[in-house]
């Protein structure tokens, strides 16, 4: 905003102004002294009545929806109020749009009336912004520039504070998990039986008021004794989804949420890949290499929406961290699977691999991607277990080839 107060054209009156003033004392001429002093209290009633008038009580900017995931698309909305003596003029206003968002913040300022008798003005403004980069950001402040209905005098002002708004990871669709038993050993077979298990069907002796057509004819047999089937609730296998955080592992822009394109990409897997274990009935933990819980799903009573919001926002300001934890994986996840197993690194090579090997046993369906695999460390990497692919630069073709029936158990 620049700080000077007039325009070209108000700049150039003054100019005019003061040279007929000049003029008029060296001629000797009225009429000349009359209109440089019309110029100059024109200008002069511009500027005053832009710099009269009282600042608006406050800006109140909101976000809808409150976060945004990369791709979407939300409405930003400013209410700025206050009340003043004299009309509002028009002008221009612009608001302050950081790295995280795409968008045109900018538009024109409308003029107002004088407001009624004790009434508070209202001026509502609203603009669209794309989520663009992962994080929390701040939008704002307001800046106004505003104009005199002669185009002469402008004023320049900030108004209100800033707004923290933040940018969540997407959740890219990812295809089912393979539904051959022997392959994953336990995936489920609907996703409606998220959270409530499998009814297994267990004999029980018989009890007056139970229904003949539960009677369990070979159990009856061979107890000697009538046996009924009591239908037992069974606990959802457990899904952990890991995503490895040390900084020896990610260059060194991971270290800022949204910086690194790998470790962008390794978080949207990360999120989508819970999602979709969870929607396929597991219960779903979402960890770090120092087994930190980041996020829960699955859990009974919970809401899809909720859990997805919480999810989004867990991961909106996750970076890398200090300490190397890839070594010691495997105690720290020690038994922690009992469903699939997904493990997301940075750069892998072949002699990680012995670590990771009593890991790949645990989980019933092991995978692993690498950001950043060495030579040979995906071949070491399915050999002890695991369907290891590297990740890309797109998380759903790597999970669909990880996850291909039948496929190979290693990728590239």
């Amino acid at each position: 905003m620049s700080p000077w107060p007039l325009t070209a054209r108000g700049t150039g009156a003054v100019l005019l102004g003061a040279g007929l003033c000049v003029a008029a004392h060296l001629l000797g001429s009225a009429e000349a002294l009359a209109f440089g002093v019309l110029l100059l209290a024109l200008v002069a009633a511009c500027l005053l009545s832009l710099y009269l008038r009282t600042r608006p009580e406050r800006v109140v900017r909101t976000l809808r929806p409150e976060s945004v995931s990369i791709g979407d698309e939300a409405l930003v909305e400013l209410r700025i109020s206050g009340r003043s003596a004299l009309p509002t003029p028009g002008g221009r206003w612009a608001d302050g749009l950081p790295a995280g968002f795409s968008g045109d913040p900018t538009g024109a300022f409308p003029a107002m009336l004088l407001p009624r008798r004790g009434a508070n003005d209202t001026l509502r403004l609203e603009y669209a912004v794309t989520g663009m980069r992962r994080g929390t950001w701040a939008l704002g402040p307001l800046s106004v520039v505003e104009h005199d209905p002669f185009g002469i005098a402008r004023r320049s002002r900030r108004l209100g504070e800033r707004t923290a708004a933040t940018v969540t990871p997407c959740i890219v669709p990812l295809a089912p998990l393979p539904r051959t038993a022997g392959d994953s050993g336990l995936a489920l077979t609907t996703a409606e039986r998220r959270g409530q298990g499998s009814d297994n069907l267990i004999p029980r002796p018989y009890a007056p008021g139970d229904s003949m057509r539960r009677i369990h004819w070979r159990a009856s047999a061979r107890l000697g004794d009538f046996m009924v089937r009591e239908e037992e609730q069974e606990a959802s296998p457990h899904a952990v989804v890991v995503l490895d955080r040390g900084t020896a592992r990610w260059s060194d822009e991971a270290a800022s949420p949204g910086a690194d394109a790998a470790f962008e990409t390794a978080v949207a897997l990360v999120v989508s890949a819970a999602w979709r274990l969870a929607g396929d009935g597991y219960l779903v933990s979402v960890v770090d290499g120092d087994g930190a819980l980041l996020a829960a799903l699955g859990v009974q009573g919970a809401s899809h929406v909720d859990e997805r919001a919480d999810l989004l926002r867990a991961f909106a300001s996750v970076a890398t961290r200090s300490s190397d934890t890839l070594p010691k994986l495997a105690d720290t996840l020690a038994g922690a699977a009992t469903g699939p197993l997904v493990v997301v690194v940075g750069r892998l090579e072949a002699a990680d691999v012995p670590s990771l090997s009593r890991l790949s046993r645990w989980g019933a369906l092991p995978f692993l991607f690498a950001a950043a695999p060495g030579v040979e460390a995906l071949d070491a990497a399915g050999r002890s277990g695991w369907r290891a692919h590297a990740l890309g630069d797109d998380p759903a073709a790597a999970w669909a080839l990880a996850t291909a029936t039948g496929g190979s158990r290693v990728g590239v």
